[in-house]
């Protein structure tokens, strides 16, 4: 697809993510929406960025001029969005957020009636409604042409969502916990909440001014968050991203704690408490092996899916399972939100960490990682993975040794990314020496 990436159209605003592109892009999901429309309403949401007023007002133009009428409810968490487009009975909810990209980056996410990702499905239909001659021939007129506001109020819906998916039997009361908001959407809901459970909150990087979303704080950046949870000798640390949709967990001794090892734990904990669904976990190929040998040794079964919180999401439903993640901190409860959502997720860590009367340490590093080496390799062609003879044989071997491997193309670079990873270390950087060799010559030569 030219327009949709893994996670809705994104790029540099004012460049690729133009005023024009959002408000083509924005008609053509309006009129995609109008043939099963039951309200004629689109929610819309941003997170903190400056170029979010620009783009919001292009969609907000190319909505209305194809009949439909909008809700612009303001910066708010991409969950949030999720939630809300279904609690107010909208045919659509629109992000406008990059998530975890630098400031001049933004994107456009998309969500269904009951807040779930388009798919794949949908988002070709979109595209090819884009780039039809005649899309301009369906503009509306008169009375028929849409209408917009704003509303201001409706982050307290949200905040009763969030309130409501931590067990009533808890409470936050005596728990001192660092928030970095990443300057981004969940900058005014993450403290609320956990301040009305109970915590006492250390909010950082709370301030948004247009252009320092995630710039150098939050999810992915955490060396304030790690040294405020040392100096303020708190029991958790939580960063989020710019919109909130993600969550990396911080523990007592200001460690930041892996994705898998979170994902493990909530997971061996909801089975425990009977809110594990499906007998098992979805993740993705990235997730490390030593995560699905311990939910194997607790019984469950582990998933994989493609990268993507939306490919673990297909899953999920698929097989019926309720709960599944990212290592790099998107995770899904979905009892409680329809994609990921870094409050939701936090509140889940914080109710494991209460309940087994623990330190975040102790309870949040279940088991061991496996050592694992990623290495990108630059080629000149990308010839079919599936076409060259020998790799075959090759992998059998390499994977007789004890290793994993994940090998794929880069989407936007010449580059081959290559993955492995095994109880030994000698197994890896034998087995890579190998792989080398053989793409160098396959795709180089």
């Amino acid at each position: 697809m030219e327009l949709f990436g893994t996670d809705g159209v994104r790029g540099q605003a004012g460049t690729f993510l133009h005023v024009e592109l959002a408000m083509k892009v924005a008609m053509a999901a309006g009129i995609y929406f109008k043939s099963t429309a039951k309200t004629k309403r689109i929610l819309v949401g941003k997170d903190t960025r400056r170029s979010g007023y620009m783009i919001e007002n292009a969609i907000v133009a190319g909505l209305t001029a194809v009949g439909y009428d909008v809700i612009q409810i303001g910066p708010m968490p991409t969950p949030a969005i999720a939630f809300l487009t279904e609690n107010m009975r909208c045919d659509a909810g629109i992000m406008i957020s990059a998530s975890h990209n630098a400031y001049d980056d933004n994107g456009i996410k998309f969500f269904d009636g009951h807040g779930n990702k388009f798919s794949c499905e949908v988002e070709e239909a979109i595209e090819k409604i884009y780039f039809d001659d005649e899309m301009e021939d369906l503009h509306v007129t008169g009375c028929e042409i849409g209408s917009a506001k704003r509303i201001d109020d409706v982050i307290g819906r949200y905040i009763v969502q969030l309130k409501n998916s931590f067990p009533k039997e808890l409470s936050l009361q005596g728990i001192r916990i660092v928030l970095d908001s990443a300057n981004g959407a969940g900058y005014i809901v993450g403290p609320t909440v956990l301040e009305e459970l109970g915590a006492e909150v250390i909010v950082l990087h709370n301030k948004p001014n247009g252009s320092n979303i995630n710039e150098g704080c939050g999810a992915l950046h955490t060396k304030d968050v790690c040294e405020a949870v040392k100096q303020y000798r708190a029991d958790l640390g939580i960063a989020l991203d710019g919109d909130a949709d993600r969550l990396v967990v911080i523990d007592e001794k200001g460690e930041v704690v892996d994705g898998d090892q979170l994902i493990g734990a909530l997971a061996v904990y909801l089975n425990s408490i009977k809110k594990l669904k499906g007998k098992g976990v979805v993740t993705t190929v990235m997730s490390n092996k030593g995560l699905e040998d311990y939910l194997d040794s607790n019984n469950l079964k582990l998933h994989r899916s493609n990268v993507g919180d939306k490919h673990v999401l297909e899953i999920m439903n698929d097989k019926k399972i309720n709960f599944g993640g990212e290592q790099s901190g998107h995770i899904i409860m979905h009892d409680y939100a329809k994609t990921g959502d870094g409050l939701v997720s936090a509140l889940q860590t914080l109710a494991l960490v209460i309940s087994s009367g623990k330190t975040a340490s102790e309870v949040l590093r279940p088991f061991p990682l496996y050592p694992q080496t990623l290495v990108n390799l630059n080629v000149k062609n990308k010839k079919p993975l599936d076409k060259l003879e020998g790799l075959d044989t090759l992998l059998a071997g390499i994977e007789k040794k004890g290793a994993r491997q994940l090998i794929r193309y880069s989407g936007t670079e010449n580059k081959l990314r290559l993955l492995l990873e095994a109880k030994e270390a000698k197994v890896i950087k034998e087995g890579m020496k190998e792989l080398e060799a053989f793409f160098q010559k396959a795709l180089n030569a």
